[in-house]
């Protein structure tokens, strides 16, 4: 019996220990969508299969998209898309790799909201190009729930418009990311 209590007790404890002892963060579910408005109409598409892991010690972060998961509301927009845009066959994910680089300031004790600033290189269509963007991180119990928005250009990643269309869409993606990490526990073999 007082094995038992001291086991339960144990494993209680371990559920209490506060989320600053983890390291190391993911998800694979985070949320990724984009918006362009434009004078013909809007494009927007979203995606909820974003993998991302975030090492709190250093800051470091990385985030992978496949490109085919973005849902538009039309068919034919996710068409255009993956075939003509981004070329979805020949480059199938985005990717950034990048830090929090005030990661120091974010007390993983405590539950609260905090301002961060991301820096990284985001990687689509094969080229890469730096990114430099305010964020949220928010300790909540022992997840972190990280929100970000930037925007983009499609000449950044050498995105070809048709000429029939340039004038249809807009010059700036505005690109919104949210996660909801949870701690990361290696799987022994």
């Amino acid at each position: 019996m007082l094995k038992s209590i001291l086991i339960l007790g144990t494993v209680l404890w371990i559920g209490l220990v506060p989320v600053s002892g983890q390291s190391k963060y993911f998800t694979r579910t985070g949320f990724i969508s984009f918006f362009s408005k434009a004078p013909l109409e809007d494009i927007e598409a979203s995606t909820k299969q974003v993998v991302s892991f975030l090492e709190v010690k250093t800051g470091e972060m990385v985030f992978s998209v496949p490109m085919k998961s973005f849902q538009f509301r039309k068919s034919l927009m996710q068409e255009h898309f993956n075939e003509n845009y981004v070329e979805s066959d020949k480059y199938p994910k985005a990717s950034f790799k990048g830090k929090v680089v005030n990661m120091q300031s974010v007390d993983l004790a405590h539950d609260n909201l905090y301002k961060v600033l991301i820096e990284g290189v985001l990687t689509i269509h094969g080229v890469e190009r730096p990114v430099r963007t305010d964020g949220t991180l928010e300790v909540k119990g022992r997840q972190l729930v990280g929100k970000s928005t930037f925007s983009v250009t499609p000449q950044e990643f050498n995105i070809e418009i048709p000429f029939l269309v340039k004038d249809h869409i807009a010059k700036r993606i505005d690109i919104t990311v949210n996660v909801v990490y949870v701690p990361y526990v290696e799987k022994s073999l």
